[in-house]
């Protein structure tokens, strides 16, 4: 408990000097802890520390960490790459999906979420840098996604989702969070209620901070490494996730 309380400390004070450097509440920026790959345990630890949202990319993993967690008041967030045949236990499961990235999986999330659960809260995964080998909707196309989760009542359109390039150049990483920024301004002008601006890993988290993020995803600098597993690194790979 003392090396999640000393981790979460020093996540926490990052951001709030990371806010007050940008002249930001701190409050205005979330934390996510990204529990992909660790015990039930350590969520439950991080939880007995205050932090109260999880995201996992991995459906099967997240669902069975839930069950174990039944007795804890916890906000699930889905952000890995969305599965057609994973859509009904995804939206049956999970507070939000971070990784919408086109419309068919959108439609499948509203179509199974449950009607006794309120609307699945999303964000639309951008692929800011067009990159060909991470997932998210091309920049583009990020506004016909939004017109059509508008119409779907059993979603809500929460805002925007990326994972930058991965660069040792910050001033790439800058760019890239900026234009996320600048998508996400040009669809609020056009009248899409958004309130979320998710980027920024353990890696670069004071850059998002300086770019208007409302909500960073930290795993590594929270819970320590993950465990050794090629074929869910490969997949997160694949994905652009590894710094989380």
């Amino acid at each position: 408990m003392n090396v999640y309380a000393q981790r979460l400390s020093q996540v926490i004070a990052r951001i709030t000097a990371a806010a007050e450097s940008a002249h930001r509440e701190p409050s205005d920026i979330a934390l996510l802890a990204v529990s992909k790959q660790q015990p039930a345990s350590a969520v439950r630890a991080m939880r007995a520390l205050g932090q109260r949202s999880f995201g996992e990319n991995r459906a099967v993993e997240g669902i069975a960490k839930q069950a174990e967690l039944r007795d804890l008041d916890l906000v699930w967030h889905f952000i890995g790459p969305v599965q057609s045949n994973k859509t009904r236990d995804i939206a049956a499961n999970f507070d939000w999906v971070q990784s919408v990235d086109r419309e068919k999986i959108l439609r499948r999330l509203a179509m199974h979420r449950p009607s006794s659960l309120p609307p699945l809260n999303i964000c639309l995964q951008v692929n800011i840098d067009n990159e060909a080998q991470k997932s998210g909707a091309p920049p583009a196309a990020v506004e016909a996604l939004a017109a059509i989760a508008q119409q779907l009542p059993e979603i809500r359109l929460r805002g925007l989702m990326c994972i930058p390039r991965h660069s040792a150049d910050p001033d790439e990483t800058r760019a890239s969070f900026e234009r996320l920024r600048s998508l996400h301004g040009q669809l609020c002008r056009a009248g899409y209620p958004l309130d979320t601006l998710s980027m920024g890993m353990s890696g670069d988290l004071e850059i998002a901070a300086a770019c208007g993020s409302t909500m960073v995803r930290v795993g590594t600098d929270l819970f320590g490494p993950r465990p050794a597993a090629n074929d869910s690194r490969n997949a997160e790979t694949q994905n652009g996730e590894t710094h989380q």
